[in-house]
């Protein structure tokens, strides 16, 4: 005589914790995730302004330099000499026009230091110039009314 088990039974997952922990993880990237990081540095303290507004969406990804408050720029995350940044800019224009881009099409978003010099910016400007970018945007920090 053979015998058949009879299943009377399911077995029941409660899945309550771990949607618990998914919705926790997902609330802890939400408030740490951080998409503009790169573009901005806490070494830099942007000046106030009442006037100051987003930069308008265009299909290049704006050129962020950053000023020091001792006339260093940061590109790409590192600290170089403003007299340096020439050669800098020779490799984004090139990497630009390897990606059939012209660099007069990107906007540079120039993030200066409240205690940088106003001739170190005018300084970036004109070294951008004459590698051919030609859209500028200065950032300042929003002080509303």
């Amino acid at each position: 005589m053979s015998r058949k088990r009879k299943n009377i039974g399911g077995v029941d997952i409660d899945m309550t914790p771990m949607i618990d922990v998914t919705f926790q993880l997902i609330t802890f990237f939400m408030f740490t995730l951080n998409f503009t990081e790169a573009e901005q540095d806490q070494r830099i303290q942007l000046p106030t302004s009442q006037v100051a507004k987003p930069v308008e969406n265009s299909d290049i990804e704006p050129l962020t330099l950053q000023l020091m408050d001792d006339g260093r720029v940061i590109y790409n995350g590192e600290p170089v000499a403003l007299a340096a940044l020439g050669d800098y800019l020779e490799n984004e224009k090139a990497v630009m026009l390897a990606a059939s881009k012209e660099p007069s099409a990107a906007t540079v978003v120039v993030r200066a230091d409240g205690r940088s010099r106003t001739g170190d910016v005018q300084q970036i400007i004109r070294s951008c110039q004459e590698k051919g970018f030609d859209k500028f945007t200065l950032r300042a920090e929003y002080k509303g009314p």
